[in-house]
Order: structure tokens, then sequence, then C-alpha cells
């Protein structure tokens, strides 16, 4: 169980280049060992002057399988989109959140966590 008496707030950004999902995609972030986190916010930006796609995967490590949270996001050209309106993704030691674009887009990704202890991990 997480101690939930403290917690730690980190923000991760990255400029996605991938273009291939899964193990291939661009790592946003990744949860540390011994630790449970909440994403609180996720944010994706496009800096191409065209409509693009974008796409956001989780990584479930307990099933080591990839699963979309975004698949194939049509996103207007200079545009934002708020992943994290939807609610909380709970994830635990080495869950990561991994993006991938369609080719020719610029995308940035970036998320912020609420990280727990959680020893049992």
């Amino acid at each position: 169980m997480p101690d939930l008496s403290s917690s730690k707030f980190t923000t991760e950004s990255k400029t996605v280049t991938s273009t291939t999902a899964g193990a291939s995609a661009d790592v946003i972030y990744t949860v540390p060992n011994n630790h449970s986190a909440i994403v609180r916010y996720l944010l994706l930006s496009n800096g191409t002057n065209s409509t693009k796609k974008a796409y956001i995967q989780f990584y479930h490590k307990d099933d080591n399988d990839y699963h979309h949270l975004a698949n194939g996001l049509s996103m207007a050209g200079h545009s934002l989109d708020s992943l994290s309106s939807q609610g909380s993704l709970n994830m635990h030691e080495g869950d990561k959140i991994v993006a991938y674009i369609e080719t020719g887009m610029t995308l940035d990704v970036t998320i912020s966590v609420e990280e727990y202890y959680d020893p049992n991990r």
C-alpha cells in the first residue's frame, strides 16, 4: 500500500519523434522503483501547420502490454489537447506513458504526476 501521507510532484516534457508503437515509442514518463503515481495532467501540443494524428499508450508492467489512451487522435495544426480532463490514471512501479506520431508531425507531450512511496512494489 502506498504511503499517502506524503507525495512528490513531477513534471516531464518530451518532443515526440517516434512513428512506431509499443517498445519503439518515445517514453514520456516511467514510474520509479518502489513508487506508485497518479497522472494529474497530460497535455499534447501539435506544433505542425496541418492536422496530424497522435498516439499515447500506457505500458502496464504487470501484464507486459501496451494499451492505447489516444489512438490516432486527430489534432488540428497548432492545437492543444488535454487527456487529463477525463480523470486521473493510477500507475505503479515500472508502468510507463509512451507516445508516437504520424509522420511529419511535431508533438510535444507534457505530463504531471503525483508520486507516492510504495515499499511493496
